[in-house]
């Protein structure tokens, strides 16, 4: 069997998501001959500067790290043709490549997409996944061109979507998945044909907001759970009780017929959870977590704060 030669590979990521990936090269045959990351950010309460997943463990690893803010200047673009990588891989990047860099690799840019094109172009494919409900999901590996997210596919694999699964055990899943199809993007890459996206079957991961984390009751118990388990571990879904915000991490579905009750209305409270009900089943909040506090499991919740739940109330 003809291996083909290691690729020298310029690597473009941020996330946890794309220090998987980058793992996997390092521990791969090609060289990896300079990683492109973003700026080091304000984290935590101290808002010190941090590192991103994948600049610490370049570090580590003692590669050349780039952290430009935009890639659209004239220094930027011959700094990468000097480098002449083979082939630049990118995920979760964070940043635009423009044409000018896109055509600078004699193999082209590859990105690693978390789902199966073109379902789920965009910013947040896992998480409107599982608000969508979808059954499935996986990793596309593509061809970058000028589009957002709309190159020609190189490679796909499948991975079910548990009925359990939040965004934070399905993006581990997909992470590990992701690095497996880009090693084998690459060991396949002279024999891969190319395949044109279906542009009447595209859809859009919009990015994110907090203000979809609130929670309606008058939608179905089951909407509210994709919406709780989507939304772990950010930006959580909540509820509000007057000025107490109740983030919600771990619920499930209760089948009752609620028509009796307002949307809203706690049904029960007890250390089996805080049944709500909704405009279809109630939802039974397991793991909450109020404002300044932990997140914790409804007993020792019940334990502090049994007035604040009672039966009857309305959130």
């Amino acid at each position: 069997m003809n291996i083909p030669p290691p690729l020298k590979i310029i690597f473009a990521g941020t996330p946890v998501f794309a220090a998987i990936a980058l793992q996997a090269l390092i521990d791969s045959p090609h060289q990896i001959i300079a990683v492109y990351t973003q700026p080091d950010r304000p984290a935590g309460r101290g808002r010190k500067l941090t590192a991103s997943p994948v600049k610490e463990l370049a570090l580590q690893h003692a590669l050349n790290v780039y952290q430009p803010t935009r890639l659209y200047e004239a220094d930027e673009h011959r700094m990468i043709r000097e480098l002449q990588p083979d082939i630049i891989v990118v995920a979760a990047y964070g940043l635009m490549l423009p044409v000018e860099i896109l055509q600078i690799p004699r193999l082209g840019c590859i990105n690693i997409h978390a789902s199966l094109l073109p379902h789920w172009r965009g910013a947040a494919p896992i998480q409107r996944a599982i608000l969508a409900g979808d059954e499935k999901t996986g990793v596309t590996i593509m061809q970058m061109e000028q589009g957002l997210d709309t190159g020609p596919m190189l490679y796909k694999i499948e991975c079910p979507i548990q009925p359990t699964d939040t965004s934070a055990t399905l993006h581990t899943r997909l992470a590990q998945i992701g690095a497996d199809a880009l090693l084998a993007t690459l060991h396949q890459l002279p024999s891969l044909k190319p395949q044109i996206q279906n542009e009447s079957m595209a859809t859009y991961a919009h990015k994110i907001t907090k203000e979809e984390a609130k929670l309606d009751w008058h939608t179905s118990a089951a909407e509210l759970l994709r919406k709780i388990r989507a939304f772990n571990p950010w930006p959580v879904a909540f509820t509000q009780r007057g000025e107490q915000v109740i983030r919600i991490w771990e619920a499930n579905i209760i089948t009752k017929d609620v028509s009796n009750y307002k949307p809203g209305e706690i049904l029960q409270a007890n250390a089996n959870g805080i049944d709500i009900a909704t405009s279809q089943n109630s939802l039974r909040l397991l793991k909450i977590q109020l404002s300044g506090g932990r997140v914790l499991p409804i007993v020792d919740i019940l334990n502090a704060q049994q007035d604040n739940f009672t039966v009857g109330t309305l959130l």
